[in-house]
């Protein structure tokens, strides 16, 4: 049976960095049916049309597409909020010394479902994922994910130096793996395997060549990495690949650049990188609490204006499971570059700017007929201090605004599936 759902229904028509807030509507209803949007309009008509429909009635909440974080370290969800210095040094004490514990299992298993009750809490209805280079990992995530419905991407974190021993493959070992994992998973329900060295750092040339094979040979993956995260990684990387032309260099030279290649944070770009990322059709991923939090810069989102830019919490170098706190991230950030960014434009990079980011714009991040039908409805009023600004609002951003900038997991009135309400 379809179901009527009734509220404020957020949906987006074009890009709002390209066509203003107009790019975003608001209708009175929408149905869902077989896990899909079936229509989206005004309620009277919904209602005539679809007379056997099921009416869940949420008053003025907006329902939206479910959030979508484009860049997330899962295995990093205990450690979320370590106090810690740079990049290198938070990799060395809290990341390495927590992903040696996912060679258990058992252990991968309980912090995946960890992760997937806390995204799902905060709206984030689909993810792209590291996971650790223990294949277990990865079978964690996509077990968690399927068990759920979930749209959901992820891969085997593939590093062959400067890592502890426990965590360092070989460029044969990472290729061999990621293929049977790949064989495994990749199009299995709603989950795609993604193609994932850590970052050049931490693979010799043998194994991004590695990984740049097995993409030849899987073109309709996905393969993500970080990019320009920190200065001073940006120095190693030259230490490392001194023949380099730049960072994005390393990867383009073994096959590691084009349509479907996703860069975390991406902040010290060089011009020829920025043109380069462009014409290869690459997207890059907005961490804006993890670049705070590690200090590694802010993020230019005028490359909004070139490339597809996702948003992501980066957990747990991020500080916030909370794609709102996210979008409240990004909009400060932005003010420090002198960019005034729009509510419609914050929205829309956490729910069809990051689906566009992972190649995956016609099937999640936007209420449009025929995607599938992941939403979460936001209460627009969800604590005293948010409900006295968004009383005097006049319009539906400056309602929304408000929740975006103070918003948490309370402000989740519900979380809709594939058409099946989940929470």
């Amino acid at each position: 049976m379809a179901d009527l759902l009734l509220g404020q229904v957020l949906s987006f028509n074009g890009d709002p960095f390209g066509l203003g807030p107009k790019a975003a509507r608001v209708n009175e209803a929408v149905v869902v049916d077989q896990g899909r949007i079936a229509a989206v309009g005004s309620a009277a008509s919904l209602r005539a049309t679809f007379p056997q429909a099921r009416v869940t009635d949420y008053g003025q909440h907006l329902i939206s597409a479910g959030f979508v974080d484009a860049h997330v370290h899962y295995p990093q969800t205990a450690i979320i909020a370590s106090w810690g210095k740079r990049l290198i040094d938070w990799l060395n004490q809290y990341t390495f010394p927590e992903e040696m514990r996912f060679a258990d299992p058992a252990y991968a298993a309980e912090v995946a479902a960890r992760y997937f009750d806390l995204a799902l809490a905060h709206g984030t209805t689909s993810m792209c994922s590291y996971a650790t280079i223990h294949p277990a990992s990865v079978d964690a995530f996509f077990e968690q994910a399927q068990a759920r419905g979930l749209r959901a991407f992820a891969g085997k974190t593939c590093m062959d130096r400067n890592a502890p021993e426990g965590l360092r493959d070989t460029a044969q070992s990472a290729y061999d793996d990621s293929k049977a994992l790949l064989a495994k998973w990749h199009g299995r329900e709603r989950l795609s395997y993604v193609i994932t060295p850590r970052f050049s750092p931490t693979s010799t040339p043998e194994q991004l060549a590695a990984m740049g094979a097995l993409w030849a040979e899987n073109p309709d993956c996905l393969m993500q990495t970080h990019l320009s995260e920190q200065t001073d990684e940006i120095a190693w990387v030259k230490d490392l690949f001194p023949q380099s032309r730049d960072y994005l260099d390393t990867y383009e030279a073994h096959g590691l650049l084009r349509e479907g290649a996703v860069y975390g944070h991406a902040i010290h770009l060089t011009p020829h990188e920025k043109a380069r990322l462009a014409q290869a059709g690459a997207s890059v991923v907005h961490c804006p609490t993890s670049n705070t939090f590690i200090g590694s810069g802010l993020f230019d989102m005028g490359l909004a204006q070139s490339l597809r830019v996702g948003l992501a919490t980066d957990t747990g170098g991020g500080s916030s499971f909370s794609m709102l706190r996210t979008m409240a991230a990004s909009y400060e950030v932005a003010q420090l570059r002198g960019q005034a960014l729009h509510p419609s434009q914050l929205w829309w990079l956490a729910t069809q700017g990051s689906a566009r980011a992972l190649r995956a714009e016609h099937q999640i991040g936007n209420i449009a007929v025929g995607a599938e039908a992941d939403l979460v409805v936001v209460n627009l009023a969800s604590t005293p201090a948010i409900e006295q600004a968004t009383r005097r609002a006049e319009g539906i951003w400056q309602a929304v605004f408000p929740t975006i900038m103070l918003g948490d997991d309370r402000a989740i009135d519900a979380v809709w599936i594939a058409g099946r309400l989940l929470l």
